[in-house]
């Protein structure tokens, strides 16, 4: 894992340091678009960047380049935003809002623990629209646009260790993403958070480091976090939000029939990767079980765990100025 982070460190540093045909060089008269992606062909991210690479090629039908750089070839999701934010090596990817934070204190809150009932309560919080406000706010201070929503993943803890109430999952040592809110939340709960790279989670576990991670499906499977922590624990405290981003430094050297193809795109592209990622939760966890690689331990105190977050949140939510959105993911039923 290290070794893989090593490469992947060396081979964003080269893209960003080596001269990089961008999308305004005049030399050539096809446009390219570079995306990238942390994960391989089969994950939901990286199949629904793919599919809006098609999209775009449909509506804007003339020539163009895309090359999608996956399996952390250019790094991670923290570094693709900054890359895009700077308007070179990488214009378009989909990013968790936690990466977003430096720019506005609201955007982790996109993806915040127990914000949504269920899927069906998070679906209509995305029709509505209720992170539009946050959405501008990225746009303008980091000039990365969030051009649609992809997701609906359902996070879960993966632990060296079996958990079915809050007593016995208090003290553990879990990874949590490097937002603030998710330290808070999962040490009103009682447990012990740190924050670790997503790709040193793997040996962190391994190394005692830490007892636990939490992620949905895809990531549990894609990372085989399940080899060093097999017991799955259902708290279902969180639906993922992934932004697929664009850069607008990239967006404003475009023609204008390129950019409204890229909107337009977007839109279709993540709610296409919702419905991968939300349909195949459930059945990628099904088949690891099945397969003997890791066991679905119930976990039976939800409710009283959300009675400890909801106070956080709701000051949380005060701090950062999102006290209105959260009020309206709330009245929504």
């Amino acid at each position: 894992m290290q070794r893989r982070h090593f490469l992947g460190s060396m081979a964003a540093a080269a893209a960003v340091q080596a001269p990089f045909v961008h999308t305004t060089a005049r030399a050539q008269s096809t446009i390219t678009l570079n995306g990238a992606s942390q994960f391989n062909d089969d994950h939901a991210f990286t199949k629904c960047m793919v599919r809006f690479e098609e999209l775009v090629k449909k509506y804007y039908a003339k020539p163009i380049n895309f090359v999608i750089h996956k399996n952390s070839s250019l790094g991670l999701e923290k570094q693709y935003f900054e890359y895009m934010a700077q308007g070179k090596a990488v214009d378009f990817a989909i990013v968790s809002p936690a990466h977003m934070s430096t720019f506005s204190k609201a955007a982790p809150f996109v993806d915040a623990p127990f914000l949504f009932r269920d899927l069906a309560h998070w679906n209509k919080v995305l029709d509505a629209d209720l992170f539009k406000g946050v959405a501008d706010e990225v746009e303008q201070k980091a000039e990365v646009a969030l051009i649609g929503y992809a997701g609906g993943g359902v996070r879960n803890i993966f632990s060296n260790k079996p958990a079915r109430t809050l007593a016995e999952l208090r003290g553990l040592k879990v990874r949590v993403q490097g937002a603030p809110i998710w330290s808070k939340t999962f040490a009103a709960i009682g447990m012990s958070p740190t924050v670790i790279a997503y790709n040193e989670v793997y040996n962190a576990i391994q190394n005692g480091v830490i007892n636990a991670g939490e992620n949905e499906a895809a990531g549990v499977e894609q990372m085989k976090f399940f080899e060093v922590g097999p017991n799955l624990l259902m708290t279902q405290h969180a639906i993922t939000i992934r932004p697929l981003c664009f850069s607008t430094k990239t967006m404003k050297r475009l023609p204008a029939d390129l950019q409204a193809a890229i909107t337009k795109a977007g839109r279709e592209a993540a709610a296409y990767g919702r419905q991968i990622e939300s349909s195949e939760d459930g059945a990628k966890i099904d088949a690891l079980e099945k397969a003997g690689k890791l066991k679905k331990v119930e976990f039976t105190e939800r409710a009283q765990m959300k009675k400890l977050v909801d106070p956080v949140m709701e000051q949380y939510a005060k701090e950062i100025g999102a006290d209105g959105i959260y009020q309206k993911i709330n009245a929504l039923v």
